[in-house]
């Protein structure tokens, strides 16, 4: 976990996972890197907001993996789910719903949040049947942010097909992402 900047309750705190998506940010908005995966996204944020103080909001800015072909840009998220928790059979055993979908805006693309980098193509095309895109901190980042009473946007840059050389391709397209994330910040919270 690393902060840079001071939060205050006036200005909104930018959240990614690491400096490869942060590379262009410029110091104007205080930014937090979380380390990748679900429990690094949560403790990281969940520790600076409980030392407070909250920012105005947060806005987790990443790439992610498109699980349809053509699906390219930065996208604003609608909904977030956890691909990888069993809510059904969790909900079987306990009768509580654990890791419900969380709703985020009216509009926009669904978003699969796993620890598991998505790079073979039978799990992509498992996950496009219940989702647009997929990361690895969205869902955790959501889910924090909403305990503790600050509204969150997920803001994803798509960097790869999530599949078969997804790897590959995040590390060469992941300066493009950093750019587009950068003008998004630029154009929606300047």
């Amino acid at each position: 976990m690393e902060l840079s900047g001071t939060i205050t309750s006036d200005r909104p705190l930018l959240v990614l996972a690491v400096q490869q998506e942060a590379q262009f940010l410029d110091g104007g908005l205080p930014v937090l890197l979380t380390g990748m995966g679900k429990v690094n996204a949560a403790s990281a944020l969940a520790s600076v907001l409980g030392r407070g103080p909250l920012p105005s909001s947060v806005i987790n800015l990443g790439t992610a993996g498109a699980l349809r072909t053509g699906w390219t840009g930065t996208h604003v998220v609608s909904t977030v789910f956890q691909h990888d928790l069993d809510t059904a059979v969790l909900r079987g055993l306990t009768g509580e719903t654990y890791g419900a979908p969380l709703t985020l805006s009216a509009e926009g693309p669904v978003l699969a949040t796993g620890d598991s980098f998505i790079a073979d193509d039978t799990a992509r095309d498992a996950l496009a049947a219940r989702a647009d895109l997929v990361d690895m901190e969205g869902y955790a980042l959501a889910s924090v942010a909403q305990q503790a009473g600050v509204p969150i946007r997920l803001v994803k840059h798509v960097s790869d097909d999530a599949g078969e050389g997804a790897a590959k391709t995040w590390r060469e397209s992941v300066v493009d992402s950093a750019r587009a994330l950068h003008d998004w910040v630029v154009k929606h919270l300047a």
